[in-house]
């Protein structure tokens, strides 16, 4: 079935979500250490049909590419290198982390579960492909 994967970039770890087969609703799906992240979509492709990534695009509030942005950039052409055919769209990433707090806290998640770092980055991820899925639409 086709998918589109959000990825929400980070130096240390990456936080992966994925859209239903109708391409309505985003799950968070995993993080993981930014330098396994090719290695886990291609094995992920062995199995499912990606159609589109979807990168979270790091901006400053004034809208000006933020500090990371040249290393989003580096990561996006490994990700081009590894699936050529596949279209990489940019995603504003701006107050991703602050919405994955909020969707937390009001979706019961106990203190703890909050602070780890893997679960906002796969719900950052969840939050910029669901941005983009509501856009397309």
């Amino acid at each position: 079935m086709d998918r589109i994967i959000g990825i929400d970039y980070g130096s240390a770890r990456t936080g992966l979500a994925v859209c239903d087969p109708l391409q309505i609703f985003a799950s968070a799906l995993e993080t993981l250490p930014s330098a396994k992240i090719i290695e886990y979509l291609q094995k992920y492709a062995a199995s499912e049909t990606i159609t589109t990534f979807v990168v979270g695009w790091p901006l400053n509030l004034n809208g000006e590419p933020a500090q990371t942005a040249p290393e989003v950039e580096k990561f996006i052409e490994k990700l081009r290198k590894a699936f050529p055919g596949v279209p990489i769209e940019l995603e504003d990433e701006r107050f991703t982390s602050v919405l994955a707090h909020r969707a937390m806290i009001d979706g019961g998640m106990k203190a703890s579960r909050r602070r780890d770092k893997k679960e906002v980055d796969k719900i950052s991820a969840a939050i910029i492909l669901q941005s983009y899925l509501d856009r397309k639409k």
